[in-house]
């Protein structure tokens, strides 16, 4: 949520995943006891599974052509995706808001060009884009919003991937506004405590469970050196590297991301085990000191949720169950309806 994807393809990023896997003989450990991830939501009435049953009653299978081709070609849509969806739901809420490009000559910069998304993958962008041509060809008239096609985009690249295929309810109009100054205070940052980021997730309606199940989308994907730089020289100004990373992984990374003047295209993967893989594996990883960004070791480092961390590490189809509930309720964060809130875009970049 808090870092970037990357290509699967560049010299650059097999050559520090290489190093990873090089360096570090992984034993993932897997303690913890075995609870029921509960919460309490309230389901939005206006959202639906079958809401474009009679309108566009294709649309799943429209976009699931596109969405499966581009994985084939791109991997890294994946992943670049779904960040794109939690950025989306974040800040004002699931409404396709990030989608929306800056009106030429504006001062007022849209989401999409605030510096905290200035790593969001092109791949993401250009996949939605690609789904709305199509939808719109078959189902004309902007009667699917582009704020569904993202959420529905981004259950099918989950499960294409290797993880969950849950249900997307659908219902949701485009946002109205995008601004670049609304981005800062809700996106969570890869060195943000655990108190920043329960309040942060607090304030969209979720709990600290969701907070640790969500975390789990780094099961793919890739962060830039600079989301982790700082752990490897100068953790919390104290010019030491973070005590609680690995000392292999740390090696394998101050191979690739140099303290100053590294090549800013470098990245590593969240999950040094099965990077292209949704799976578990993210929080058998943090218990063995092999989170990449601060923020995610911090998840097994707090005694809030220390547990649960060491429970999905356990059980696959638990985190499985949880994350599709997880997504479904964050998928109804501050969901527009009717024109007064929202429109329904024919080109997700720009206004009606």
């Amino acid at each position: 949520m808090s870092s970037s994807s990357s290509s699967s393809s560049p010299p650059f990023v097999f050559t520090c995943f290489l190093m990873i896997i090089i360096l570090l003989t992984l034993n993932s450990p897997t303690t913890g006891n075995t609870t029921t991830t509960t919460t309490t939501r309230r389901q939005l009435r206006q959202l639906s599974v079958n809401y474009y049953a009679k309108t566009c009653p294709q649309l799943e299978q429209l976009i699931g052509s596109v969405t499966s081709q581009q994985f084939k070609e791109a991997p890294v849509s994946g992943p670049a995706t779904i960040r794109l969806f939690f950025h989306d739901c974040f800040v004002e809420g699931c409404d396709g808001s990030i989608l929306i490009s800056t009106a030429p000559g504006s001062k007022v910069l849209a989401e999409k060009d605030s510096p905290d998304n200035k790593n969001l993958r092109a791949e993401g962008f250009q996949i939605i884009n690609r789904a709305k041509s199509l939808v719109e060809s078959k189902c004309p008239g902007g009667v699917v919003s582009c704020a569904d096609i993202l959420a529905i985009a981004a259950r099918d690249f989950v499960h294409l991937a290797g993880g969950p295929n849950y249900q997307v309810k659908k219902g949701r109009w485009d946002g109205k506004i995008s601004m670049a100054t609304r981005v800062p205070p809700n996106i969570p940052r890869a060195n943000s405590t655990i108190d920043q980021l329960i309040k942060i997730f607090k304030s969209k309606g979720l709990t600290i469970e969701d907070l640790v199940v969500l975390s789990g989308a780094h099961t793919i994907g890739f962060a830039h050196c600079e989301q982790f730089v700082a752990r490897l020289y100068d953790f919390h100004g104290t010019k030491q590297p973070d005590p609680s990373i690995d000392t292999r992984l740390l090696k394998a990374l101050k191979m690739s991301c140099p303290h100053y003047g590294g090549n800013a295209d470098i990245v590593a993967p969240f999950d040094v085990t099965t990077p292209f893989l949704f799976d578990h594996a993210y929080y058998a990883n943090l218990q063995g000191k092999l989170g990449l960004l601060a923020s995610d070791q911090a998840l097994v480092l707090d005694p809030r949720t220390k547990s649960l961390v060491q429970e999905l590490g356990k059980d696959k189809q638990k985190f499985f169950q949880a994350f599709a509930v997880a997504m479904d309720k964050m998928g109804s964060i501050g969901v527009k309806r009717g024109k007064k809130h929202g429109e329904r875009r024919k080109d997700c970049s720009f206004h009606m």
